[in-house]
């Protein structure tokens, strides 16, 4: 009798115990912090936006989530305060205080500390998102958006192939000059796209105007991570040998939305990018 009474103890604890990405409970995390501004865009689009109790100062997308309490900043976190929201989860990044981690988990608060801001590409963006929702109980709803945004890319793959590709530099940066390199998160954006990306191989983005113009390429994309992009883009119309100059295909991009995106908004920045690249073309 004992021995059966083992073996349904064991059997008990794997069918019963809760769900991988479950709060404790069994239940699926009611209350969330997010100090990853692209995650709690994410949540939204998941449909937990009134789950959220507490977001960085720079959570700007949707419009909602400016009106959650502002607990810090991607890289430094009020504890007080989030302990005070009595969160089931905190989502953090790898910028994210390591020790400021380490003390909401000696608090009891779990934490989720596995989002990276290294450069991804769209088939890591889909595999962290689906698990995201694996976490957060909408597993479903994570493969459906990524099953469309999938569908979507491989539309404007199709439109956009064929011989005309032309040749793009991306900037990122403006002192020095730094563009987007062959192993950038932007070059599989550039060729999904249509595009040559000019910049150099590896992963340096290291470059020089008078490289630019040697390269001379159809298209530039400023990218505003800390620059002005109608600052830039007057530099750039003093190189009046350049095609892309000479063309008028001098385009301005927002960095918080093609450098964090979402399944969702990757197809948008995609289709945008496209529309540069091939403007004759519907999407």
């Amino acid at each position: 009798m004992t021995k059966i009474l083992k073996i349904f103890t064991v059997i008990s604890a794997v069918v019963f115990s809760a769900p991988a990405g479950a709060a404790a409970g069994g239940q699926y995390p009611r209350r969330i912090v997010s100090l990853v501004p692209v995650i709690t865009e994410e949540l939204f689009l998941l449909g937990l936006g009134d789950s959220i109790v507490g977001v960085t100062v720079y959570c700007e997308r949707p419009e909602e989530a400016g009106r959650r309490e502002k607990v810090g900043t991607v890289t430094k976190a009020n504890i007080e305060k989030i302990v005070s929201l009595k969160p089931d989860i905190v989502f953090t990044a790898d910028l994210t205080d390591r020790q400021q981690v380490l003390k909401m988990k000696a608090l009891g608060i779990e934490v989720s500390d596995s989002f990276s801001y290294k450069n991804k590409n769209f088939g890591q963006i889909c595999e962290n998102f689906l698990e995201l929702g694996k976490l957060v109980g909408r597993e479903k709803e994570a493969a459906d958006i990524i099953s469309s945004a999938e569908r979507k890319l491989n539309e404007v793959k199709k439109k956009t192939e064929g011989p005309d590709r032309p040749g793009v530099i991306v900037q990122i940066g403006a002192r020095p000059l730094w563009v987007a390199s062959g192993s950038s998160f932007m070059n599989g954006l550039v060729e999904f796209a249509g595009g040559v990306n000019l910049g150099p191989e590896g992963e340096s983005g290291s470059y020089s105007r008078e490289k630019v113009v040697e390269d001379d390429p159809d298209v530039i994309i400023i990218v505003t991570m800390g620059i002005s992009g109608e600052d830039e883009k007057s530099v750039w119309e003093k190189y009046d040998t350049i095609g892309a100059v000479k063309n008028g295909r001098i385009y301005i991009m927002d960095s918080d939305r093609v450098c964090s995106p979402t399944p969702e908004s990757y197809i948008e920045v995609l289709e945008e990018i496209a529309g540069f690249l091939h403007p004759g073309i519907k999407l």
